[in-house]
Parts: C-alpha cells; structure tokens; sequence
C-alpha cells in the first residue's frame, strides 16, 4: 500500500493560548495530505478540475490522541483506504517527527462528482487516474 508524507511545522496561528493546536486545523492538514499524495503520483487536484472532476467531503472522521503544539514539526501520512465507483476513502496520520508519535487518526471520503455535482464513476470517465490510483492501493 501507497503512503505520502507531507511535512508541515505548526504555525502559531494554528494554536491557542496554551500552544495547542486548535482542533480544526486537523482537517486542513488532511487536504494538504491529500494534495500532497495526489501530486506524489504525478496527477494534481487542480489537473482534475480542469478535466471536471471534483471530490467534494462526505464524511470525515478524526480521532485526536496526543495534542500537536506549537513549532512541531508534523508528518501528515496519508494513504487511500477504499476506491470504489464514484467514491474514494483517505486514511491520515498526523504524526510528531520528532519522536514518532501518533497524535491524530483521521478519515475523509470524497465523492467523484462533476462540475453539476452528479456522481461520476472514475473508471468511466477518466481511466488513467483510476488506474493510478488503484496502483496506489
């Protein structure tokens, strides 16, 4: 299975008075996550834009364990969970990179829509991306 690690280091404005990041941000960095391993496999959001596919959040799920803080550097793992039809799941890790430490779990399932918001099966209408992506699992 596929894995992308994005670094990112945790800005002030990321975190509240004690330093901790505010629990919203999570969500942020799971889109630069997702950025990030769609540009790993040499096919970019915005190209499928372009081609109008779009992969609007439907669920997404996180599960904080630790709490990143200020100044860390973070690793954002991200890896595809379930690619089905018009449907694809993402898998998050926000890791600290200093020791290794898991500090937030998270989920988001996109659909394939085009630029009317109609679910699209992938597999149909752009074969090289599902094909790049199936590799990915």
């Amino acid at each position: 299975m596929y894995t992308n690690d994005a670094i990112i280091r945790v800005r002030y404005g990321e975190t509240d008075q004690m330093g901790i990041v505010y629990h919203g941000n999570y969500y942020t960095w799971f889109e630069v996550g997702r950025s990030e391993f769609f540009n790993s496999l040499g096919y970019t959001y915005k190209q499928l834009e372009e081609e109008e596919i779009i992969l609007p959040v439907t669920e997404s799920s996180c599960k904080y364990i630790k709490p990143a803080k200020y100044y860390d550097e973070i690793i954002i793992r991200t890896k595809i969970n379930t690619l089905k039809g018009a449907r694809i799941v993402f898998d998050y890790d926000i890791i600290r990179k200093e020791d290794n430490i898991v500090l937030a779990k998270g989920e988001t399932t996109h659909g394939f829509v085009n630029k009317e918001l109609k679910p699209v099966r992938l597999k149909k209408v752009n074969k090289k991306v599902w094909e790049i992506l199936k590799k990915a699992l």
